[in-house]
Parts: structure tokens; sequence; C-alpha cells
């Protein structure tokens, strides 16, 4: 009984630990620094850099039109740039299954930024399917953390 409970504090703990880490790194540059304006951290500091998909889907929610709606008006804003939409899967499934997953949720936010008005040869997509975790675990919460698209500025 002791094991089965240090097992599940452990994982939680690591799952904290992960959920932090990934905060930081989509949403803090570093302390006491701003970003300069048109920089890959200026974008990860102040827009929010991933879209979140349904399990099993690839089609953009309500939400994650809202999150590339910002990423559309700053990359318009900051046309010299370019980026890359990252195509990513939960743990489920097998690895060919999940890459073409990871690509179509790659090219639906793609699209939908081209829909907003960003020149899509600005844009490439790639798919990690499950091959990349965002988050480690088993959990709803951990496969809703991998199932996403996320916009990098190269």
């Amino acid at each position: 009984m002791k094991n089965k409970i240090f097992t599940v504090l452990a994982a939680g703990l690591a799952l904290a630990a992960c959920e932090s880490g990934n905060n930081a790194d989509s949403q803090n540059v570093s302390v006491g620094r701003a970003a300069t304006p048109g920089t890959p951290e200026d974008f990860k500091a102040n827009i929010r850099d991933r879209v979140f998909f349904a399990f099993d889907k690839s089609a953009v929610s309500a939400d994650a039109k809202k999150t590339l709606e910002a990423q559309s008006a700053w990359l318009k804003t900051h046309s010299a740039t370019t980026a890359t939409v990252e195509g990513h899967a939960d743990e489920r499934g097998t690895r060919e299954y999940n890459l073409a997953l990871g690509a179509r949720r790659a090219e639906a936010a793609k699209s939908a930024l081209a829909g907003m008005g960003v020149d899509g040869t600005r844009m490439k997509t790639i798919s990690y399917g499950k091959d990349k975790s965002q988050a480690v675990g088993t959990t709803e919460e951990a496969h809703a953390q991998n199932r996403v698209a996320i916009t990098v500025i190269n």
C-alpha cells in the first residue's frame, strides 16, 4: 500500500514539475528583462504559442481560434518573421497514426493563420506525433497537454 501511495505522489510531483516547466517556457522569457519586440522571446512572452485539440481531432476550436487570432496579429505586425507550426499527439495510437494526426493539427493551425491574413509562405509545418511529448504521464491531463499545435518563431 505504501508503494502505491508513493508512486502516485511521485507521479503527481513529476506532472506538476512538467506543467510548471511548460508554463514557464511558454509564458516567461526571463525575470526582470523585457523581450525585444519581434523576437521569438517576445512571441513566447506575450502571445500564447500553443493551441489544443480534442482527442483524435484536428479541428480548430473556438478557444484555439482566439489564440490563433493573437498569433496572427503578432505575425502580421512582425512581417519579417517566419514560423514553424509543430503538430503533436498524445501517446495513444500507433506512431504512424499519431504522425499523421500531428500533421493534420499543424496544417489546421497554419490554415487558420493563413485565413487570418498571414502569408502562408512564411510558415511551415512539422509533425512530431507522439515522439516529442509536452507532458509526461498517462493521465487525461497529460494527454490533453500533448494534443497540441505549437507555433515556433524562427
